[in-house]
């Protein structure tokens, strides 16, 4: 670990969390709109605990982690769509609360934080099964096909984990119209899942084959 990567981590995951702050707070007038507090919470606090193991156990995966750009255009894309999408949702969230417009019971809201609380944990699973896992679509060098575990059940795990992890939000945040915006995830993810696969086939041994036992790719027996 350097001063250098302490740093930049420290600093990234502060202005991420002034932001999606920003983004709450404003719209809903108010610091006393709970639900955004619960969802920073249940965001930020894992995310610093995964930052600081990966500080100390595996710096390199943090730097790398930290440093990833997508090269290729339909991915650019499908990020700026992404960027979009959760601009909207947290904006209409605040004002949601503000105005009363379709505020959720505290039952739907507990129920989402399990969901999100779950996905949370599957998300680390998938982490520790794929050494090879990247904020990327790309091929890395001596990369094999990881086929245990969750990868033997779907091709795209990390997929399950953050369409629960991102449906789950606009629940959390107690919006059932930020819930809605959210359901844009599902063709977005559809369109990055797409590429990547032909990116994969193309680059990774064994890939094809993959594909053939494992059927589904994001969600048995649906998708």
């Amino acid at each position: 670990m350097t001063k250098e990567l302490f740093f930049q981590a420290i600093g990234k995951f502060v202005c991420g969390l002034i932001a999606v702050a920003a983004i709450l707070f404003i719209p809903a007038g108010t610091f006393r709109y709970y639900h955004g507090w619960i969802f920073i919470g249940l965001l930020f606090i894992p995310m610093f605990a995964a930052g600081i193991v990966m500080m100390f156990k595996n710096p390199e995966l943090l730097k790398k982690r930290l440093n990833a750009k997508e090269e290729q255009g339909e991915q650019k894309t499908v990020i700026a769509l992404s960027a979009v999408m959760f601009l909207a949702a947290f904006v209409v969230a605040g004002l949601n609360f503000r105005f009363g417009w379709l505020v959720l019971p505290n039952w739907a809201v507990a129920i989402g934080i399990i969901v999100f609380i779950a996905a949370y944990i599957m998300y680390a699973e998938v982490l520790r099964e794929n050494t090879y896992l990247s904020r990327t679509v790309e091929v890395q060098e001596n990369q094999k096909v990881v086929d245990t575990g969750l990868y033997g059940i779907v091709r795209h795990p990390m997929y399950s984990a953050t369409l629960l992890l991102f449906l789950s939000m606009g629940i959390v945040l107690g919006s059932l119209i930020s819930f809605a915006i959210l359901l844009l995830y599902i063709p977005i993810i559809a369109k990055r899942i797409k590429n990547e696969e032909k990116v994969l086939e193309e680059g990774l041994d064994g890939y094809r084959e993959y594909k053939d036992r494992v059927k589904y790719r994001v969600l048995p027996p649906v998708w």
